[in-house]
């Protein structure tokens, strides 16, 4: 690889940060080796809050302290293609095009730092302090919610560091549906997007470890996919307790393999980390960092994209500043670097949408407010911004349970210790995720009949007729996860569930021509149809019926779950033990199942799968690019990251950004004549 520009010193924690909370933000930042990570906690909940109260108060709108107008653009090198943002899909295509011609000149922008061979990085186990320690690793965007969540602010955190989401992700190793894929073909209209496209080029993306001859997989791709070496008691126990309780249900060696004989199986999970070493499997390290040999890929840090530049209606290049968390006090430096044969934009849901209305290109409702002359008129840009809800549901569990407890609010001393231990044998709790067994639900015939009548309608028009799409993807998590303060030390059990296809959508757009910081216009539209409320009540109550039996169980965390009314049968308790597995399971009033819903409403989260901003549908249908990746009403400019999918997937969705990444690579290098891009595995 060739120029790498080096990342600047720290002097904000976010792009969602204003300036008027950086001294608590730098307290909670350079107290990371001081202090321990309950204090942690509460100083990071306190920025949060605050953050959040600011924002339902004031809307963000005035940001003159934050940001300065860049100086006038200077003229740089021109590359023969560049990528306005460097998350999971960009570093694969980016990686591909590069190796097949290293003759190629090509240039990443990215808004974050380097992550090569940083601890928090490349030790799976970090993941969770990634999120607890304020590190400039993630942007965070603040939404409005609506009626479904009672008003509440929503923060979505996403990757901010070369290898985007790769790089800070929990290491889950969950693939979708084929029919998710097949709908985006059929459905979508998009010529070869089918699973029968797409399966190939995931199998040409891995190096599946746990068996070598299972044919939906692949052994000789650049990242890693393995089984957990010292796999949690938890996992142990959850898996014998479903088994055993839920008879209806069956164990499955792998959920992932594109089945529909998968559903309703309880499996081991498998996580992007290389069995070998214990690292992650991020795309900056195996398809960007590995090419240090290749002078003409070029990667920039702390560069964040303006706009596209056009000639006509011809994409020529990009303006970009100096990231504001990166650089100096004064005023940020503008460049223009140029492209002589392609624009690729890579920013991600967030970002991707942004950059096209800030060039021009949107609804003119949106356009218009900010100033900014229309050049093609594209209204599906921004809309229909797509996520999994999710929630972490803790219970107490014994001394005897082994968990990742001691990892998350660990000591300076306990840091040490599992710190050796990964440096010397690539082990550990920082070689895991603590997420080691789970399953893809979907409602039995008998389920159905006790499920809300709101869900009805959506079972019988798209669930029904598709027996491999899930309802649900529920994991036992060994440890606490979560940032309540409140919540003692000790160990603890975590049932984290999210709906793989929400009803409710919602959007993001501009609110500034030129302050790339300004808060955007976002509702994440989190639980406005009630049957996205019904599936949560469901999964609640089967998650807590498993977790009670498993012999670590030691009640409910109370504060962390629903507040029943007094005198409920199913109220929270703290325990000595499990009930028996065939006790009679818990009894629920309406006023319990209102409890449920309002819990959900209060708690409900993103799960980090931002999706959906720059569709890949017909025009006519609100799309913004096509089949091949090209914005509508322009020539050389395309997208390729998960905001082009056209609807969800049942599945975390690195998988995925992982797939839109090698494809875009093969259509790229179509387009452009490059050989040695191949559509599956070699």
């Amino acid at each position: 690889m060739g120029k790498i520009t080096p990342s600047l010193s720290i002097l904000a924690v976010g792009s969602g940060l204003r300036s008027e909370d950086s001294e608590l933000a730098l307290i909670v930042h350079r107290s990371t080796r001081a202090i321990d990570n309950a204090r942690l906690l509460i100083l990071w909940h306190r920025l949060f809050s605050r953050l959040a109260s600011k924002l339902a108060r004031s809307r963000l709108t005035d940001s003159s302290s934050f940001y300065q107008q860049p100086t006038m653009a200077t003229e740089e090198t021109t590359y023969d293609i560049i990528f306005a943002g460097s998350g999971a899909a960009a570093c694969v295509t980016a990686g591909r095009l590069a190796a097949a011609d290293p003759t190629l000149k090509i240039l990443v922008l990215e808004a974050g730092a380097h992550t090569r061979d940083l601890d928090h990085h490349v030790r799976p186990g970090n993941y969770f302090s990634n999120l607890l320690v304020p590190r400039d690793v993630f942007s965070f965007h603040l939404g409005q919610g609506g009626k479904g969540t009672n008003g509440r602010t929503h923060i979505v955190p996403t990757g901010r560091a070369l290898g985007g989401g790769s790089a800070v992700n929990f290491v889950m190793y969950v693939r979708p549906a084929a029919s998710d894929y097949d709908d985006w073909e059929n459905v979508h209209r998009n010529k070869g997007w089918g699973s029968k496209d797409l399966i190939p080029l995931l199998r040409k993306a891995e190096t599946y470890q746990p068996d070598p001859s299972a044919p939906t997989h692949g052994f000789n791709g650049p990242l890693k996919i393995s089984f957990a070496q010292d796999s949690h008691n938890v996992s142990d126990e959850a898996l014998r307790v479903a088994q055993a309780y839920e008879k209806e249900y069956k164990a499955v060696d792998d959920f992932s393999n594109f089945s529909g004989d998968s559903i309703n199986g309880w499996t081991r999970l498998p996580r992007w980390i290389d069995a070998k070493t214990g690292r992650r499997s991020d795309t900056a390290h195996y398809y960007i960092y590995n090419q240090d040999h290749n002078k003409n890929l070029e990667v920039q840090t702390r560069r964040k994209v303006a706009r596209v530049i056009f000639e006509g209606n011809r994409a020529v290049g990009v303006e970009h500043v100096d990231d504001v968390v990166g650089r100096s006090k004064g005023v940020p430096e503008s460049r223009i670097s140029r492209a002589s044969r392609l624009v690729v934009l890579s920013a991600g849901a967030f970002g991707s949408p942004a950059i096209l209305e800030r060039s021009g290109i949107g609804a003119a409702s949106v356009l218009e407010k900010c100033g900014i002359k229309q050049l093609v008129d594209l209204p599906g840009v921004g809309d229909k911004y797509t996520d999994h809800n999710v929630v972490f549901v803790p219970y107490h569990a014994s001394e005897d349970a082994e968990t990742m407890d001691s990892l998350f609010r660990a000591t300076p001393e306990e840091a040490k210790v599992h710190s050796k231990q990964w440096l010397e044998f690539g082990s550990g709790l920082l070689a895991n995720n603590g997420i080691n067994s789970g399953i893809k639900l979907r409602p039995t015939e008998e389920d159905l009949k006790s499920m809300s009548p709101e869900f009805d309608d959506r079972w019988a028009t798209f669930f029904a007729n598709t027996p491999d799409k899930p309802v649900m993807v529920l994991a036992n998590l060994s440890g606490y996860f979560g940032a309540n303060p409140a919540v003692p030390r000790g160990n603890h059990l975590t049932a984290g569930y999210y709906s793989c296809y929400p009803i409710s959508t919602g959007h993001v757009h501009i609110t500034s021509a030129t302050d790339l910081y300004s808060h955007m216009d976002f509702k994440p539209g989190f639980l406005e149809h009630p049957a996205d409320v019904a599936i949560l009540r469901w999964t609640y109550k089967r998650s807590r019926e498993l977790t009670r039996r498993m012999k670590y169980y030691r009640g409910e965390v109370e504060i962390c779950h629903p507040q029943y009314p007094a005198g409920s049968l199913a109220a929270c308790n703290r325990t000595d033990g499990p009930v028996d597995i065939d006790a009679p399971p818990l009894a629920y009033t309406k006023e319990d199942d209102d409890a449920i819903d309002e819990y959900h409403r209060q708690n409900i989260e993103t799960t980090w799968h931002s999706i959906g901003t720059c569709a890949m549908k017909p025009r006519e249908k609100g799309g913004v690019v096509d089949s091949r990746l090209n914005v509508y009403g322009v020539q050389n400019l395309k997208v390729a990251d998960c905001s082009i999918t056209p609807s969800n997937v049942s599945a975390n969705t690195y998988s995925t950004a992982v797939a839109i990444g090698e494809k875009a690579a093969v259509i790229i290098a179509e387009d452009l004549g490059i050989k040695g891009v191949t559509a599956g595995p070699t």
